[in-house]
């Protein structure tokens, strides 16, 4: 299973990369994000493991161009620098030195890219004293997460009877919720309340829902909304950031301006990922397929049982509520509104490895967010309540990151 998201994320940098070159040459920080993304496939790295990556990545690259600037508060480190030394360079050095830590494999390529930039800059005290930066700026973020949680063993037990036959694939991240969060005081600061009642009106109107919208088979469901569905089937960084690089290169931000967008982007997405999977598991809630042939368990006349339904593609291994993919995207999306507007914006594009030859377009952040969450339930995998649940979450956890963290010296957090 494992190696399968693994397969499906390379794809998703693939897709992800070709979709950024095609803009003019991004800043350093930009760069690199789009580096990372690349070694993750290799490293094996998936979902929580991707955004922790490039949260410690960008916090990084943030705190040392910021120690030179000075312009924001700090996310950990700020060390006294000459105004002189180089930005770009103290960029560079922090992503390397966290990457080749991270993705301790990969050294012999990241050595290359690394030399390959600071080729480019001119040889001097602002320039190594940059490299001295950019490293103990990244150690001292490294060693902020170790011990983190991010490496605890899956303890999932299924719910069954002593020698009655359960699937024996297990969830995956049933342990996520328990890491260390990066802006949030812990992992259930933003989780929602219960899932509605079976017997309830909402629930008798989501089950009917995704049953005729998210069936394999459905005739309900227009070719346009299946190329959608089949669209968002992929998940994760690769989702959000090349907007965040299209929309970085469109306003042309400088090297300190594009380091803190990275880095509100990446803390609030690991963050979102550890309150996903805290809710997901307290919650235990079931997924279409199995609410739909077991209909029969939930008393309610007005759901009825399908045999032999099936959703769109293969449902995710774990539980259903809240729409992960909706928290995250709002989240992403949420955070780049506050940083790039809340209108009318360049236009950015995404492609799928899912959904090939098809490119989404869209000016508005808030037509991407929506059109995430609908994909979800013509994909046949959450529920309509599931999906604004999880915009819910993602707008509040964004809300409270862009607040609250790297922000302008002088400014109150909150206000």
């Amino acid at each position: 299973m494992r190696k399968t998201i693994a397969a499906v994320f390379c794809l998703v940098c693939i897709f992800a990369i070709v979709c950024a070159s095609r803009l003019a040459h991004a800043d350093v920080v930009s760069d690199w994000n789009q580096k990372a993304l690349a070694l993750m496939p290799k490293e094996g790295l998936v979902g929580g493991h991707q955004t922790r990556a490039l949260a410690i990545l960008h916090v990084a690259m943030f705190d040392a161009v910021n120690s030179i600037d000075g312009r924001y508060k700090p996310y950990k480190t700020k060390y006294s620098v000459d105004p002189a030394t180089l930005k770009e360079a103290a960029a560079v050095s922090a992503a390397y030195t966290v990457l080749v830590r991270l993705f301790s494999k990969q050294q012999q390529e990241l050595r290359k890219d690394y030399d390959n930039a600071l080729t480019l800059m001119p040889d001097g005290p602002a320039k190594s004293e940059a490299i001295a930066l950019g490293e103990k700026v990244a150690a001292d973020i490294l060693a902020s997460r170790v011990d983190d949680g991010s490496e605890a063993a899956e303890v999932y037990k299924p719910r069954t009877t002593a020698g009655v036959y359960v699937p024996t694939t297990i969830p995956i991240f049933s342990m996520w919720g328990a890491v260390k969060p990066w802006v949030m005081q812990k992992g259930s600061q933003v989780r929602p309340s219960a899932p509605p009642a079976l017997t309830s009106a909402v629930w008798t109107k989501d089950f009917n829902e995704v049953k005729e919208l998210g069936w394999k088979n459905s005739t309900k469901r227009t070719s346009g909304q299946t190329e959608i569905g089949r669209f968002w089937l992929f998940t994760g960084p690769g989702t959000y950031n090349p907007i965040a690089v299209q929309l970085a290169a469109a306003n042309n931000l400088p090297v300190l301006e594009s380091a803190r967008a990275f880095a509100l982007l990446a803390i609030a997405s690991a963050d979102a990922h550890i309150a996903i999977f805290d809710a997901k598991y307290t919650y235990n809630f079931w997924r279409p397929i199995t609410a739909i042939r077991d209909a029969e368990l939930s008393h309610n006349p007005a759901t009825v049982v399908q045999t032999g339904w099936s959703p769109l593609a293969d449902t995710p291994m774990h539980p259903e509520y809240p729409c992960a993919h909706c928290v995250a995207s709002t989240t992403a999306g949420e955070v780049l509104k506050a940083i790039f507007g809340t209108g009318e914006i360049p236009q950015f594009s995404l492609t799928s490895p899912t959904a090939p030859g098809v490119t989404r377009r869209f000016t508005r952040l808030d037509d991407y967010i929506a059109e995430v969450s609908s994909a979800r339930i013509f994909a046949g995998f959450h529920y309509r309540n599931s999906t604004r649940v999880g915009e819910q979450m993602g707008r509040s956890l964004a809300r409270y990151t862009v607040e609250n963290y790297l922000q302008p010296v002088g400014l109150v957090a909150g206000k």
